[in-house]
Parts: C-alpha cells; sequence; structure tokens
C-alpha cells in the first residue's frame, strides 16, 4: 500500500526558523540583493560586518562587478544606510543611485582586500552613503 504525505505551503505570516519578525540570521542576509535608491539592482551582500564590542551590524559588504568572483569589488554599505523592501526582495539604498556609482567613485576594495576600519574610513563611508534624497 502506498501512502502519500500532503505538504501545505506556510501561512504567509509565518517565517523560517532562523528568522524572527524583528531578527535575522547573518547566513539569510548574505546573498541578498541589493538596489539603489530607485530599486535598480546594483549587487548583492557578500558579508556583514559586526562591531565587536558594541555587536551592533556596522555595514553589509557587497560585492558588485566581475565575473564568477573575477574583477569583483567589494563595497562597504553603512547599516542605516539600507531599509529592506518588500516588494524588491532585497535592501534598498536610501539614499544613493546606480548614476551616483558611475559618476563619483564609490569607496571601494578588492574582493580579497580588507581596508582600514578607522574612524576616518567610516567618515568618508557615510559622507558617501548618508544622503539626504
Amino acid at each position: 500500500m502506498t501512502t502519500t504525505t500532503q505538504t501545505r505551503p506556510p501561512a504567509p505570516d509565518v517565517v523560517d526558523k532562523n528568522e524572527t519578525h524583528q531578527m535575522i540570521a547573518s547566513d539569510k542576509v548574505e546573498g541578498t540583493q541589493v538596489f539603489d535608491r530607485n530599486g535598480e539592482k546594483l549587487g548583492t551582500v557578500r558579508k556583514v560586518m559586526i562591531g565587536k564590542l558594541d555587536g551592533q551590524v556596522r555595514y553589509v559588504v557587497m560585492s558588485c562587478g566581475g565575473l564568477f568572483g573575477f574583477g569583483e569589488d567589494s563595497f562597504p554599505l553603512p547599516w542605516d544606510g539600507l531599509d529592506y523592501d518588500t516588494k524588491l526582495g532585497g535592501f534598498k539604498l536610501k539614499g544613493v543611485t546606480k548614476e551616483d556609482f558611475q559618476r563619483d567613485k564609490a569607496p571601494s576594495h578588492g574582493r580579497d582586500e580588507q581596508p582600514n576600519w578607522s574612524e576616518d574610513y567610516d567618515r568618508k563611508l557615510r559622507l558617501y552613503y548618508i544622503r539626504t534624497a
């Protein structure tokens, strides 16, 4: 005798086990698409940077450009310069457009490089990304 099990799709208000309505696991953030303030795709989140002493998320590092990881640049984006857009299913920069990236050199580093995460670097990032719309 053969039995079949019918599975039911989760209800819309049910979230995955590694996510709540207020929190999300870092592995679910990594790989999420990043869009400019107009909704144009810029890249994807490669990693999350967390303050060692206070445990606060400071940045997500977006990968952009290149092919299969070669020639790819990394762009540290201040966490408070992003909003999650449920319609796009990704993070949306609050104050920067794709044209800004093309016109002004956005702060970036190579995929295998690490910038000096100093207060000066933080200030440079914030001046670039935290803009008024």
